[in-house]
């Protein structure tokens, strides 16, 4: 089944599913011809952290496939108008669902300084220092996505080896407790004083 993204926002969207297993869930885009689209996605949390994942042109041609990724990034230059349709699937995994994040873009950043690609003039002093600072703001927010991404699937990981060490440290305390009644029971029969049968005394 096909989840149907409505209708993206000018500039792109970012989203986290769950993706359950055996399960695909796939997102459509209608984007006109010689537009650059993005395409960043990573695998969070579930399994071995890795998912299957296509895009395809309005004319049903494969565009991109990459399979058991952990994460990747696509960049197209579209060559049709019409729906783009990109998809994650998780159906070679039977017991394990992931959480996916991905962030989906179009088109090119509008420039900061109005009539920038056109000028034939340099850029004052003020100008190229805005245009710094604007880059930086984009290498940051890039690393906070990174970074958030990164502490939510080491949490994850975390918290799948706190049950699993949970669970042992039960299981270790109920074999102990065993271990301890059984060890007393045999004890006690060494120490139970054994009556000799009752039989009749032949006169």
């Amino acid at each position: 089944l096909a989840a149907l993204l409505g209708a993206l926002r000018a500039g792109g969207t970012e989203l986290t599913l769950e993706l359950p297993d055996s399960a695909q869930r796939c997102f459509h885009q209608e984007l006109e011809s010689g537009v650059k689209f993005t395409l960043d996605y990573q695998v969070i949390s579930g399994g071995h952290y890795d998912v299957d994942c296509y895009v395809e042109d309005p004319n049903g041609k494969t565009i991109y496939q990459e399979t058991k990724k952990q994460y990747d990034s696509f960049s197209h230059h579209t060559e049709a108008k019409g729906v783009y349709t990109f998809c994650f699937s998780n159906e070679f995994s039977t017991f394990s669902h992931k959480i996916v994040y991905f962030d989906f873009q179009v088109g090119d950043e509008p420039p900061i300084l109005p009539d920038m690609n056109n000028r034939v003039t340099a850029l004052t002093q003020l100008e190229t220092a805005c245009v710094t600072i604007h880059e930086m703001l984009k290498a940051v927010i890039d690393s906070q996505t990174h970074y958030r991404l990164r502490e939510a699937q080491d949490r994850s990981r975390a918290e799948e080896l706190n049950g699993r060490v949970s669970y042992w440290s039960v299981g270790e305390t109920l074999i102990l407790f065993v271990v301890s009644i059984g060890q007393v029971v045999l004890l006690k029969s060494f120490f139970t004083e054994k009556r000799p049968s009752s039989g009749g005394a032949g006169t």
